[in-house]
């Protein structure tokens, strides 16, 4: 089984979006995790309450491996270098169990 999340966000600062990808990968490969789609955009409707520039589904081997990528301290200092100043809204639109 698998977990999926698609997302919805509005990437501020491109460049560093792509240093925060690049440092995360590795993270989440570690959880069995990686990305479905990915998609860039410029017109997307919706009330998300922030513009989108992004939308993406994200996955993992399981709900718990989700949950444990997030709370990993190597993560938050990634997260907190690179993201933070990245993107200026998310919105998670669906999350979702699945098997292959």
């Amino acid at each position: 089984m698998s977990y999926t999340r698609l997302v919805a966000m509005n990437v501020t600062d491109p460049s560093a979006y792509t240093a925060y990808r690049a440092a995360m990968l590795p993270i989440l490969k570690g959880y069995g995790g990686g990305f479905a789609y990915d998609a860039v955009t410029d017109e997307v409707t919706g009330d998300f309450g922030h513009p989108v520039t992004r939308i993406f589904a994200i996955y993992f081997r399981d709900k718990a491996a989700c949950e444990g990528f997030f709370a990993d301290p190597a993560y938050a200092v990634v997260r907190a270098e690179h993201f933070e100043g990245a993107v200026a809204g998310f919105t998670e639109l669906a999350a979702y169990s699945s098997t292959p």
